[in-house]
């Protein structure tokens, strides 16, 4: 089969496209066809070799996250899953930017039924991250007040809607690219942040603010002053420190895989709650140009990779 692979730690051009041997399930494992997988931006970091202190790689590393395909193969032991079963999930160990990929049996849920099946990819990693941010850290209520900071992105828009589905008021840091996309997701403020100092994007504190994008210490601060005194500001990127004494949390989380709110995740999605963001399809051969164009700047929303094995 073809995947996509790095050798070694580098720019987008450490990326591979070469014939590897195709992966054999063992016990309480499934073989994925892979229908599609989709580009998140922390794999840069697990490109460059940022990210070594929390995944170790045994190179070479097949890349991608996030799956939908078809069960295929499965291995001993497994019963919840059989041949045939159009799935979605997050593999942890990676592989899935190429034909097939093998994953635990159960990591894999059903995939949604009202969009194609390669559309469901843009789901497990971006989708996870937006729910632990609005439902396990921030603990929306209707009525709250939050501010999505890079809701642009694949994650912001899982976060923007879910946050909606809560109850709040959702305000939303925006280029003016993305602010249609936005607005269709259900973003009641939107905030050109190239246009407006984020110091002044508000006339009153919020009760939540969900960070999405790497910020500096500077830059931290300047979120930590949008947070009214007793809210909570969380970060699914670099920490935010709040100064001793503050009247305003701080907390920094690394998304978990959580079969069960994936699931949840699939029955909002069927029920028309929640809308998969697919900005672009590219063939999974060209997976380093859209490492490069996410390094310029230049995507939003979700990206999939197809392989030429599903196109």
């Amino acid at each position: 089969m073809r995947a996509a692979r790095i050798h070694g730690y580098g720019d987008a051009s450490v990326i591979r496209y070469e014939e590897v041997p195709r992966p054999v399930p063992g016990d309480g494992q499934v073989l994925i066809e892979v229908a599609a997988t989709a580009f998140n931006p922390s794999d840069i970091g697990l490109r460059m070799g940022l990210l070594r202190s929390l995944f170790a790689l045994e190179l070479p590393y097949t890349l991608g996250w996030d799956v939908a395909g078809t069960v295929v193969e499965v291995g001993g032991g497994v019963r919840s899953r059989t041949v045939g079963d159009r799935v979605v999930g997050r593999v942890d160990t990676g592989g899935a930017a190429a034909d097939y990929v093998v994953a635990a049996a159960g990591t894999v849920v059903p995939a949604p039924g009202t969009v194609p099946l390669a559309h469901a990819a843009a789901l497990p990693v971006a989708g996870l991250t937006a729910w632990q941010a609005v439902y396990e850290h921030a603990r929306l209520t209707p009525g709250q007040r939050v501010f999505v900071n890079g809701a642009g992105g694949g994650i912001g828009g899982f976060a923007v809607q879910l946050a909606k589905h809560a109850g709040a008021y959702v305000i939303a840091t925006a280029s003016p690219r993305s602010a249609d996309p936005l607005r269709r997701l259900g973003v009641d403020r939107i905030v050109d942040y190239t246009a407006t100092p984020l110091a002044e994007a508000l006339d009153e504190p919020v009760d939540a603010l969900l960070n999405l994008v790497p910020v500096d210490a500077r830059q931290g601060a300047a979120l930590l002053r949008l947070v009214r005194p007793g809210g909570i500001l969380v970060s699914a990127t670099a920490p935010v420190e709040a100064p001793a004494g503050s009247p305003v949390r701080s907390t920094r989380f690394v998304v978990r895989n959580d079969p069960a709110q994936l699931t949840e995740l699939v029955e909002l999605v069927d029920a028309g709650i929640v809308a998969l963001d697919v900005a672009d399809s590219r063939p999974l051969a060209e997976l380093a140009s859209v490492h490069r164009d996410a390094e310029a700047g230049r995507t939003r929303g979700k990206t999939l990779l197809i392989p030429a094995s599903a196109a």
